[in-house]
């Protein structure tokens, strides 16, 4: 369908916009982490009752979802570039088509994922400190 030289083009386009993908999701991991220290520092920090402190679970929470749902995604679309430099110059099938929820079943879940070494760690390490501090509140 398409010219060898045109297929080439293609392919290194194609590859430069996914390139460009993955590094906006990481952009946005090493983001979230930071808001997520911030908020759970903030929500801490908030004078009120004796159970405060445990508002600060909810941001926590919240933000490790949304890093696993972003890493979730770029494992998707790192499996969608594994793909594209296998079979671009193959086919034309999927041109340029960047929807890489096709790959959804090649990637761990998203909740496997929040419990991943590195995100476990950074999160499960952020809890535990929440659990301390309030152990040590209530008992001053």
């Amino acid at each position: 369908m398409f010219e060898r030289e045109q297929k080439e083009r293609f392919f290194i386009e194609e590859l430069k916009i996914i390139q460009d993908i993955i590094k906006r999701m990481a952009f946005d991991s090493f983001m979230i982490k930071g808001w997520a220290i911030t908020l759970v520092i903030i929500t801490l920090l908030l004078k009120g009752g004796s159970f405060q402190v445990f508002i600060s679970f909810i941001p926590l929470l919240v933000f490790w979802y949304l890093d696993a749902y972003f890493l979730w995604q770029e494992r998707m679309y790192r499996e969608l570039y594994n793909w594209v430099v296998e079979n671009r110059l193959k086919t034309d099938d999927f041109l340029f088509d960047l929807n890489a929820y096709r790959f959804k079943d090649k990637v761990q879940g998203k909740l496997r994922i929040m419990f991943s070494l590195t995100l476990g760690w950074f999160y499960g390490s952020i809890a535990i400190l929440i659990v301390v501090y309030s152990v040590f509140l209530f008992l001053i």
